[in-house]
């Protein structure tokens, strides 16, 4: 079993418009955009981050808005809701405050004995904010959001399978355990995580293959400290017989990408070097950041992408 994982590193989706994106994340839900920069593998798209202060592992949320993308369709073998932890205490005023904003999907519970808001992003994104006692993560609040309410990071992902045995069995050996089980939905915990450290799986036998499009979850990542870690993750995986891509730069992390059993792509990130590495931090996702090979670029992509304000 690793113990080199920690929790969530980030979730990464797929969008339909970029400056409706931009304007939910950082007004609707009051997170900071902590990095504009583009798709690695298309340029002439961006790549959207949002999280706390500083874009810590396990508050990052980012997205590739595709102009025109058209919506996915839920179903299993993908991440299907991306919980937000917030103050107990505070579901009254998101409620209130998504409903006075029109945002969609609005339904209060209880699950796991935790009371929950869920809610859909602007193209249907699964969401939901829990209330979580004693969440020491500092929260951002220049974002029009009090700390008694703001987001402190990532709560969970729920992973819609149809069978959650490959999957529960990889999260193990990931460093995970098993602890609850209630109305068909396993909650894996990562002991000693860094608050975004639990995983629910929920078995889905007869619900078809979802098809990826906007408000679509493309992979999860899940962070370690350095690339020596990383490596040793990359390497046990891959005795254990899974197909893991060589390590690659993200500029702001190291990554690694496998498709788990369930049809879920998991990406191991880095810590290191953090979203500070090109932009001091009071400044963050102010200007448009490009790595290195879509440098010569700037002028024409200046130009195409959509302006996010305004």
């Amino acid at each position: 079993m690793l113990d080199q994982i920690k929790g969530l590193h980030h979730v990464t989706s797929m969008a339909e418009d970029a400056r409706t994106n931009n304007q939910f994340f950082t007004h609707a839900l009051g997170l900071r955009r902590v990095k504009k920069t583009v798709n690695f593998d298309a340029p002439d798209v961006y790549h959207l981050y949002y999280g706390d202060e500083t874009g810590a592992p396990g508050t990052i949320m980012t997205y590739f808005p595709f102009p025109k993308m058209a919506q996915g369709r839920p179903g299993t073998g993908e991440v299907g809701t991306t919980v937000f932890s917030v103050p107990q205490g505070s579901l009254g005023f998101w409620n209130d405050r998504f409903a006075g904003l029109g945002v969609g999907g609005l339904k209060a519970e209880e699950s796991f004995g935790e009371k929950r808001l869920n809610f859909s992003g602007p193209d249907g994104d699964g969401f939901a904010l829990v209330e979580v006692k004693d969440d020491a993560r500092q929260p951002w609040t220049h974002g029009g959001i009090s700390e008694d309410h703001a987001i402190r990071g990532f709560h969970s992902v729920a992973m819609r399978l149809r069978d959650e045995g490959a999957t529960a069995e990889l999260l193990r050996f990931m460093g995970y355990e098993v602890g609850e089980e209630r109305d068909g939905v396993k909650r894996l915990i990562k002991p000693d995580g860094n608050g975004a450290h639990l995983i629910d799986l929920e078995t889905m036998p007869n619900i078809a293959r979802a098809l990826p499009g906007a408000g679509s979850v493309h992979h999860v990542a899940f962070a370690v400290e350095n690339r020596e870690k990383q490596l040793e993750v990359r390497k046990a995986l891959m005795d254990t017989g899974y197909q893991v891509t060589p390590v690659i730069d993200r500029d702001y992390f190291w990554a690694i990408y496998f498709r788990t059993p369930g049809g879920v792509l998991f990406e191991v990130a880095t810590n290191e070097p953090g979203f500070d590495r090109d932009e001091d931090t009071a400044h963050l996702g102010e200007a448009l950041k490009l790595p290195q090979q879509h440098a010569h670029l700037r002028t024409l992509l200046e130009q195409h992408l959509q302006p996010l304000e305004g």
